[in-house]
């Protein structure tokens, strides 16, 4: 199954490339997207963006797609912050994606003073040791195990996946998930979800404001790394140190657009627009 939508507001590059996922591949013409236990090939020609999957609906979601990006696109233009202005025209087909929550929780405590090829790597090992091989026409894949499976390793098996210090983070939050699921955090606004994942092992203010947005999709989220300091002071000339002092000051000024806002600043400021 397969169906397309207008590539300029879906840029299969800008959208997977821009930090917010990790699980996906280069493939000929395209990409290749997993997420939880599904997969899809994501092609573009510059006109229309097409996506194959035998789950089209989950993908249709996963991307989207039923969101309006022009509007989105228009009001990051009417802050009149000259790079927010150039990065929403210039990547305008970026879409925050609609991720499984679990998956991010993972991903995103394997991401902290991590690189982008380290942590698809680390993702990778965990998924072909505790995952599912699935089979399609288009060839074999592992899917990201549940957090069941993962909380029947052991430190040792994330030690050696090349999870380094954050091997305890994964083991400990992974008996927490499969005790407790993720229920409880499923309703929450932005600031209370926030303060609830600031109490499993591993997760700081900034990876919690990563999951809420690209997990739960709180777009009122404005994480700050080190793109985002460099934004602040650079384009907005802040004085202020502290990180969470930054995340409350851009998430006073954009509010539910912060999310968005984030990501055309931090994909914007990485391509030096």
């Amino acid at each position: 199954m397969k169906f397309d939508f207008d590539a300029k507001y879906f840029n299969p590059e800008h959208t997977l490339e821009c930090g917010q996922v990790f699980r996906f591949t280069p493939v000929d013409g395209g990409y290749a997207v997993y997420s939880a236990d599904k997969a899809c090939l994501v092609t573009s020609d510059g006109k229309k963006t097409v996506v194959e999957s035998n789950d089209s609906d989950y993908f249709w979601h996963y991307f989207d797609l039923d969101r309006d990006y022009r509007q989105i696109v228009d009001k990051a233009k009417s802050y009149n912050v000259p790079l927010l202005s150039r990065s929403a025209e210039f990547c305008k087909g970026l879409r925050i994606l609609n991720q499984n929550r679990e998956e991010m929780i993972y991903s995103f405590i394997i991401s902290q003073n991590n690189n982008i090829p380290r942590i698809k790597g680390i993702i990778n090992r965990i998924c072909e040791g505790l995952g599912e091989n699935i089979q399609t026409e288009r060839g074999g894949y592992f899917s990201f195990p549940s957090s069941a499976a993962i909380a029947k390793a052991d430190v040792s098996f994330f030690k050696n996946a090349g999870a380094g210090y954050r091997d305890i983070y994964l083991a400990e939050t992974s008996k927490r998930l499969a005790a407790e699921g993720i229920a409880h955090l499923e309703n929450l606004n932005a600031a209370s979800l926030k303060c609830e994942l600031l109490k499993y092992k591993g997760i700081g203010p900034k990876v919690a404001d990563c999951i809420a947005l690209f997990g739960f999709g709180k777009t009122d989220s404005f994480p700050v790394d080190t793109w985002i300091e460099k934004v602040y002071k650079e384009d907005f000339k802040g004085e202020l140190k502290d990180r969470q002092k930054i995340s409350d000051f851009l998430l006073n000024e954009f509010k539910e657009y912060s999310g968005y806002v984030q990501q055309y600043l931090f994909y914007g400021k990485r391509l030096n627009l």
